[in-house]
Formats: structure tokens, sequence, C-alpha cells
């Protein structure tokens, strides 16, 4: 559980650094060595990884958006003063390309009746690089 609030932490304070080494660490002891390598694994590590966030939003996986599916959002519930995140997984790309693909497919939109601070969280998996597969970039925008 700490590790999963140091890991929301570290993504609301924009750490891309220390969010790709939690997210390492979750994907590794959350996926078996059969399912390592796909999205839908890193999708499952994520939201296991995030599991503490629920206290403070709603995680949607898979949002219609009308341009392609955002792979998770997390809407904060009413009561909450933290951001909205919109996070797109990538394999074997880029956490850049995760952020195109966010903001050429207009996934913000999709957050219908909500205002305010939004992070773009860019998450790609390299199964070629051993020592740091995981890379992170965190974008912050503001929905008016």
């Amino acid at each position: 559980m700490k590790a999963s609030e140091k890991l929301l932490a570290d993504t609301l304070l924009g750490d891309e650094k220390s969010v790709a080494e939690g997210l390492d660490m979750a994907h590794m002891q959350a996926a078996s060595v059969l399912t390592y390598n796909d999205e839908n694994s890193l999708a499952c590590a994520v939201g296991l990884a995030y599991y503490s966030a629920r206290k403070d939003y709603r995680i949607i996986r898979e949002l219609p958006t009308g341009r392609g599916f955002a792979d998770m959002v997390f809407l904060p519930l009413p009561y909450s003063r933290k951001p909205a995140l919109v996070v797109e997984l990538k394999y074997d790309k880029s956490a850049h390309a995760a952020i195109e693909q966010i903001r050429e497919r207009r996934y913000t939109q999709a957050l219908e009746g909500y205002s305010g601070e939004i992070l773009l969280v860019g998450v790609n998996y390299d199964k070629n690089k051993r020592e740091k597969p995981h890379s992170c970039v965190i974008e912050r925008v503001e929905k008016s």
C-alpha cells in the first residue's frame, strides 16, 4: 500500500523517473512470465500499482473518447482536490508517443464536465532494455 501511495504522490509531483521505476517494480510483481510482454498485462499492473488512488479517484479503463480509447483515466471524486489523470500505455514505442496519442486523439475532451488540471501520463514498456524497460513522460494541461 505504501508503494501505491508513493507512486501516486510521485505522479502528482511529475517525478517521471520514480514513476517509471515504480511501474517497473509493479509490472514485475503482478505479471506472469507468460503474459509479461503485452499491453494488457501492463495495464493490469498499472491498475494494481495505483490501487491506493481509489480513495480519491474513479479509475476507468478504456474510456471511449470518440477518436479512440484512453487506456486509463483517473477522475477525481467530488471531494478530491487532485488533478485528473489520462494514462496512455505503449509497448516497444516511447512514452512521448503515448503523450502524442493523447493529444492527437484529444482524449481530454472525453472528460465532460471536468475543468481544472489534467496530468497526461505516457508510459512505455520496452522489452529490449533490460535495465530500464519502463519509461514515463508526464505533462500538465489545464481544461476549462
